[in-house]
């Protein structure tokens, strides 16, 4: 019988203490399925599960990752249409599907939600059990690589400026951290949807990076005045929307940027989930600030739409066996990525 390895979080700590173990197969019920894990890419969701820094207990030992490619391996009885074999990729927010905003497919609202790799076990396994309603197969001719690269920042992404947001023609996106997951998705969907975008970026290699991507300017966010870089990049008017993901100080300096009727939409609190705002220019120059969280069905199947159709380019930085996957957490948060950091579980020539 084949054995599944699964790296498990046993201690919160920064960095956490983790086995790998190996099990028996997962066993699907009626209207679930197995997937066989083919990549996972770490995320700073994985840190903060890993440090014990999110508002909500987590039950240990817990199997991080929630950005999954792979094929089915085996279904419930109740489960149709869904062979083994077919490749798939994982929505990471699992939805309950009948409380009152997924019943209007306000899905990243739902009153029940789970997320992989933080409520149940997520992608750092050979194996994964899932909804059949979570799982949606790809065609043959996709690379696993790149849907694991997508599929959650990508749609993070596509929620944040489809969804929370709506972009026209011509107006000027800040997009804070190029080289992150969602910042590299955010410069291509801006770009696509007729932006002039500015992005920030901490190097050299960063910012070739985000001009690569499309961005029509960088700067460096580690600069003590780089809002008024910005503010200059665009005749003092400043952005009309910025898509941020860090917190603390830095979304404070962003509203340096914002132009007049202008908005932030951020998801994110890497550094700090506090700030301090100044409610005069705030309200005056009727600037708004959104939250966006996860992403809705619909956000998750356009995001594989844009990827087939190539609308999307994957940025991987590296990939590591499951057996060095803390290397890839060490990486992560020592902030030595450019592009995705991938985990792979399955063999090359079986993927």
């Amino acid at each position: 019988m084949r054995h599944v390895r699964r790296l498990e979080l046993v201690k919160h700590g920064e960095p956490g203490e983790f086995r790998l173990v190996t099990g028996e197969p997962l066993l699907p019920s009626h209207h679930e399925v197995v997937v066989a894990v083919a990549y996972c890419g770490l995320n700073r969701l994985d840190l903060w599960t890993e440090q014990g820094r999110l508002p909500l207990p987590i039950s240990l030992p817990r199997v991080l990752g929630g950005e999954i490619s792979g094929t089915i391996l085996r279904t419930g009885n109740r489960v149709h249409g869904m062979a083994p074999g077919t490749k798939v990729a994982i929505q990471s927010n699992i939805y309950c599907g009948s409380c009152e905003y997924c019943q209007n497919e306000e899905h990243s609202l739902c009153l029940h939600s789970q997320l992989l790799g933080v409520h149940r076990d997520g992608g750092l396994s050979d194996e994964i059990l899932v909804p059949a309603s979570m799982v949606h197969p790809v065609p043959d001719s996709t690379d696993l690589k790149s849907l694991a690269s997508v599929v959650l920042a990508g749609s993070t992404a596509m929620h944040m400026l489809t969804n929370r947001s709506t972009i026209h023609p011509g107006q000027k996106i800040l997009v804070i951290g190029a080289n992150s997951g969602v910042g590299c998705y955010a410069i291509q969907i801006a770009k696509a949807l007729g932006a002039w975008v500015v992005a920030t970026a901490s190097s050299p290699e960063k910012a070739s990076l985000a001009r690569s991507l499309g961005a029509d300017a960088v700067v460096n966010h580690h600069l003590t005045h780089w809002p008024h870089e910005v503010r200059r990049l665009t005749a003092k008017q400043g952005v009309d929307l910025i898509i941020e993901h860090v917190g603390g100080t830095l979304l404070e300096q962003c509203f340096h940027c914002l132009a007049r009727n202008g908005s932030i939409v951020t998801c994110g609190a890497t550094a700090g989930q506090s700030i301090s705002l100044n409610l005069w220019p705030f309200f005056v120059k009727q600037q708004k600030i959104i939250g966006s969280y996860g992403r809705t069905h619909a956000d998750f199947i356009h995001t594989l739409q844009w990827l087939e159709n190539g609308q999307l380019k994957p940025v991987i930085d590296s990939i590591h066996p499951l057996e060095s996957a803390t290397a890839g957490l060490i990486q992560l948060r020592n902030r030595q990525a450019i592009g995705k950091i991938l985990i792979q579980l399955q063999n090359p020539e079986n993927v």
